[in-house]
């Protein structure tokens, strides 16, 4: 039996999210739904909140016209956890009762990539030039947007500056069912693959100028 606190992969909650409007990606588990609406969709937002303070679990919500979405996390483990697994299934219940229908996009996360041989010398660039701070990450001192909106930014090092190519990419982080659906779509208007040495973690692909495009899945 998996403990409350610990860690789940993607791999691990796939069949108990399977008919629901939830989807693990990076950490976490997003679900959007459409209702009538403002109206019932604020009901589906209270009832959440009740669901949720039952359970001491609050999930990130965003409200709109007709639309509702979630975000699921266990921010003390850093990831997703049965509780989230716990809170899901209610929120799926009650969304059923009330006729909330999932919306059919699917979460993504977006990185900017910077390729530079002295992080610290073309930070600061961009750092005021964004409106960004400073965090420590995943890929060392990062660049993040303080209103949580915009894409990352983050520096990939090189012992020589490329000149051949642009030295700014992209990262696009998508759950690991649609990454190789993504990557064939890509390829079939005009994109080249560089890369499948990394796969299922990422592919490099290029459009036909050379701009550099990774599609990525997320191990948690």
């Amino acid at each position: 039996m998996n403990p409350q606190g610990a860690l789940l992969a993607p791999f691990a909650t796939k069949k108990q999210l399977a008919g629901t409007a939830f989807v693990h990606l990076d950490g976490c588990l997003h679900a959007t739904f459409r209702t009538k609406d403002f109206a019932s969709a604020l009901e589906l937002v209270n009832r959440v909140g009740e669901a949720a303070e039952a359970l001491n679990h609050h999930p990130d919500v965003r409200l709109g016209y007709g639309a509702v979405s979630l975000v699921l996390t266990s921010h003390d483990a850093g990831g997703v956890t049965v509780r989230d697994l716990e809170l899901a299934a209610r929120v799926q219940q009650i969304a059923d009762t009330l006729g909330a229908t999932a919306r059919p996009a699917r979460p993504t996360r977006y990185d900017i990539a910077i390729d530079c041989t002295d992080a610290d010398a073309v930070r600061p660039f961009w750092r005021v030039g964004l409106g960004y701070i400073e965090i420590t990450g995943d890929d060392g001192v990062e660049l993040v947007d303080p209103r949580g909106l915009a894409p990352k930014v983050w520096f990939q090092h090189m012992e020589i500056a490329r000149a051949d190519r642009n030295r700014i990419h992209l990262d696009v982080y998508v759950p690991s069912d649609d990454a190789e659906d993504l990557v064939e779509a890509v390829l079939e208007v005009g994109g080249v693959l560089l890369s499948d040495e990394h796969a299922p973690d990422w592919w490099v692909l290029a459009d036909v100028e050379g701009n550099e495009l990774c599609v990525c899945t997320a191990a948690f």
